[in-house]
């Protein structure tokens, strides 16, 4: 982490307009040495039939902050990162309040990532343990395009 801590992570929401992530209202609200979390309101928007958190939406919030983890804990300016693969275990419904997704490194590899995010409730009990693959191509320079 080479920035502060409030330069990252009002970083990481300034690219949230027009993004699904605002469609879902997350926000990034801590990083650490290994870690960022980001969190999401659990409402009707984002609730399934029955009135409980769509597991869909859990899986865009992993996904969302594993993602942005990969900028901040990677060379953005010479990578294209991508997630290659997400894996959801949902352990306990929720319907309202917030989630809180925190996204940590399993593996740090020079091409491929694989991070652990769990997703607890606002009295920190587990609701959603997810993995996510991710990987970083060099960038094409102008005279590779």
């Amino acid at each position: 982490m080479k920035l502060p801590k409030e330069e990252i992570l009002k970083r990481c929401n300034a690219v949230v307009a027009n993004t699904l992530m605002e469609t879902l209202n997350i926000s990034y609200t801590d990083v650490g040495e290994d870690y960022l979390i980001a969190e999401m309101p659990v409402n009707s928007k984002v609730h399934q039939p029955d009135g409980v958190l769509h597991g869909g939406a859990m899986v865009a919030l992993a996904e969302s902050v594993g993602s942005a983890a990969c900028f901040v804990f990677l060379d953005a300016q010479k990578y294209t990162i991508r997630g290659l693969e997400i894996s959801a275990n949902h352990i306990k419904s929720i319907a309202s309040g917030k989630v809180f997704a925190k996204a940590t490194f399993i593996h740090k590899g020079r091409t491929t990532q694989v991070w652990n995010i769990e997703l607890t409730d606002e009295e920190n009990r587990l609701i959603s343990i997810c993995k996510l693959t991710t990987i970083c191509l060099p960038k094409k320079t102008s005279d590779e395009v």
